[in-house]
């Protein structure tokens, strides 16, 4: 496989609601560029993007996968991702490997939930962002409305690029025409709409334009275009039919000729930084020269080869058998293969320049989120992180075999290194390991993964919501921890108090103790026993957040003066200052889109509201279909599939998102503390 230079590299990421039909359009994309020999199909498992047999059984895509392909002297490295809000860690970690995002919507069906927040997530980057609309060709389709919607929704930058023609058949490029014939819209119209947003952007050509009415050629037009696209002041929109190829050349010329180069897109926010300092922003250079500096966006645990890290590279050259640290790590590993990724397909390459996407394997240190380089000058440089959504729903696991429990939790553990909406919970004192994802759909097929893959038979009990504690109130604590059991005791004492902080603050430690009264050796041990606290939980045994612990005062002994007597202290003392703070305990509120037939809103809209939720808003969709928007408590939508399917004679669906978090009615609060009181009983606890 040839190496190209840097400015001859784009790179992309397809994102949007699922269904959208990016599978399709990246294969589509492949087969136009002559990088496959003919299209697969997703209904026949035959894709180059969804080769997991999972996602074969399902129809849909559960993980990024990566492709690249070659068209008009340009490398184009394609990312697709998955659509479905459950699936969202690995199409939001897409968006740091990448310059470009396009936003693919779905003609039949318009800009859904995950469209929305993908096109906000990648703007909030600093990508480029095009809008792709696809399945042009449906029946019942209305693109002007749609357009119109799109531009209602993202804003006026929203640009006509290109126009459908002979009923989605073919598409009409715009920069460089002016006439010709359109399903929708002027030609003319359209091609001076964009000519004038583009001129913007460099008053030369807009005082040239302005006096003497001569249009900019093509090449005159490149650099205020690119300028356009990184300011987000233009956002072009491009129709395509991923099922018939009309629109795909002309989608390829775009990012060929006017998506940035790894130099032209907008910088990544690298910052150098250590323990306790100040970040200070840390500009790359992608000159293949300098010392390397790559990102890991993808974690993948093959069962075969290990696992693999897939990096973007945003300077320097990574060459095979070259030294590369992680991080701060003090010893370097060996590139011993370095690959380009095709689908399934490990395509060995012996270097990689900025802008290039590849991956190692059987690198141990590597995790998701890690930056490689090869100077210990970039130890303290890390990639701004990503915001990902709060993995909320819970299911617990057990399995059917004895013997096989430390295996699962290996096996869950690599499961959680791939994925960064997916947790791992145990609960020492149920012995209970929890799984946490984003959704039904998302911890089912991480338990099909589980039995397929790895072999794993296992029970599931009831989903676990993700429940916390706080508290309203300011309060003090104090405990004296005496043990004396002949020997050498125990004696710790521990003054502290508690405040509320603002929702989402986390938890601060402040120690304020003066004189020795705690030796500061055992002050460690103080916060490990408040930390434990917090964890455990007081109210109904789900952790506290969002408190603020100060130590103040407290007492030790000579000899029985302990590690073991100050952790006790610190956690009784923190239990007792919580009881007397108002503690309450909230619940996760998901924003819940239906997508259903029109005559069934009444239906939804009244079970939704009796399921404690909210209806933001209703939106009509093509061919007679509602959008039903609402906030509702996660512990509502148990079962949630089944009375839609029920409704809507199974012509429904829905996706979530995480929203915030609220205070549980009070007879709930009740409930689950009744429950915590029980369970504690029966185990013996005080």
């Amino acid at each position: 496989m040839s190496q190209n230079p840097s400015n001859q590299i784009r790179t992309v990421a397809l994102v949007g609601h699922g269904a959208a039909g990016k599978t399709t359009l990246a294969e589509s994309l492949l087969a136009v560029a002559g990088a496959i020999n003919s299209r697969g199909a997703v209904e026949k498992g035959s894709t180059v993007c969804d080769f997991d047999p999972i996602e074969k059984e399902l129809g849909h895509s559960l993980q990024s996968a990566l492709v690249s392909l070659n068209w008009g002297g340009a490398r184009i490295h394609l990312i697709d991702t998955p659509g479905y809000p459950d699936f969202a860690g690995p199409s939001i970690a897409a968006l740091a490997a990448v310059d470009t995002a396009l936003v693919v919507v779905n003609a039949q069906t318009g800009v859904e939930l995950s469209t929305e927040r993908m096109f906000t997530l990648a703007g909030e980057r600093g990508l480029c962002r095009m809008i792709v609309v696809n399945k042009i060709d449906a029946e019942n389709v209305d693109l002007p409305a749609l357009v119109a919607d799109i531009r209602e929704r993202f804003g006026k930058q929203c640009l006509l690029l290109d126009l459908p023609a002979h009923h989605g058949q073919d598409v009409v490029e715009l920069l460089g025409h002016d006439d010709g014939e359109s399903d929708f819209a002027s030609v003319a119209a359209a091609h001076r709409d964009l000519i004038d947003q583009i001129i913007e952007e460099d008053e030369s050509l807009l005082a040239r334009y302005l006096e003497d009415g001569a249009e900019p050629s093509p090449d005159e037009l490149h650099a205020p275009f690119e300028a356009a696209l990184r300011a987000g002041h233009l956002i072009p929109i491009l129709f395509v039919s991923s099922r018939t190829g009309a629109g795909v050349p002309q989608l390829l010329d775009a990012l060929a000729r006017l998506a940035p180069n790894p130099a032209e897109g907008n910088p990544p926010p690298f910052y150098r930084g250590g323990p306790g300092d100040a970040p200070q922003a840390f500009a790359a250079q992608p000159d293949d020269a300098l010392h390397v500096l790559a990102h890991v966006f993808k974690v993948v645990v093959d069962p075969f080869i290990g696992k693999l890290g897939v990096f973007r590279v945003h300077q320097g050259t990574v060459r095979r058998d070259a030294q590369l640290f992680v991080g701060s790590a003090k010893r370097p590993f060996k590139v011993a293969h370095l690959y380009r990724l095709q689908g399934k397909d490990y395509v060995e390459v012996p270097s990689l320049v900025p802008g290039d996407i590849g991956a190692v394997a059987k690198v141990d240190e590597i995790e998701f989120d890690s930056v490689l380089h090869d100077s210990h000058d970039e130890d303290d440089i890390h990639l701004k992180p990503l915001e990902f959504p709060e993995p909320m729903q819970g299911l617990a696991v057990q399995t059917r075999r004895k013997g096989d429990e430390q295996r699962l939790f290996e096996i869950l553990h690599k499961l959680e290194l791939e994925d960064p909406c997916f947790k791992i919970e145990r609960h020492p004192g149920t012995n209970e390991t929890v799984m946490r994802g984003l959704g039904e759909m998302h911890l089912r097929t991480k338990l099909s993964r589980l039995q397929q893959l790895y072999k794993l038979e296992l029970d599931t009990s009831a989903p676990q919501i993700a429940y916390r504690e706080t508290i309203t109130a300011g309060a003090e604590g104090h405990c004296r921890h005496k043990k004396q059991s002949g020997g050498a005791g125990q004696f710790g004492e521990v003054m502290l108090r508690i405040e509320p902080l603002q929702r989402g603050a986390g938890f601060e430690f402040v120690d304020i103790v003066k004189g020795g009264a705690i030796p500061g050796v055992f002050m460690a041990a103080v916060e490990k026993g408040v930390r434990q606290a917090l964890t455990e939980g007081v109210v109904a045994g789900f952790p506290l957040h969002d408190i603020r612990v100060t130590v103040h005062d407290g007492k030790t002994h000579a000899v029985d003066g302990k590690e073991v007597a100050f952790i006790a202290a610190g956690r009784k003392a923190t239990v007792d200052a919580v009881r007397k703070a108002e503690p309450i305990v909230l619940e996760p509120l998901v924003r819940i889109e239906v997508l259903a037939p029109e005559n069934a809103i009444g239906d939804l809209t009244g079970d939704l509201s009796a399921k404690r939720a909210q209806v933001t808003g209703t939106q009509p969709r093509p061919g007679g279909a509602v959008a039903i928007s609402a906030q509702i408590p996660l512990a509502e939508l148990d079962d949630y599939q089944g009375r839609l399917k029920s409704l809507t004679g199974g012509k429904g669906s829905y996706s979530i998102a995480f929203s915030h978090y609220a205070q549980v009615p009070g007879h709930t609060q009740q409930e689950l503390a009744g429950r915590f009181k029980e369970k504690a009983v029966n185990l013996g606890e005080d």
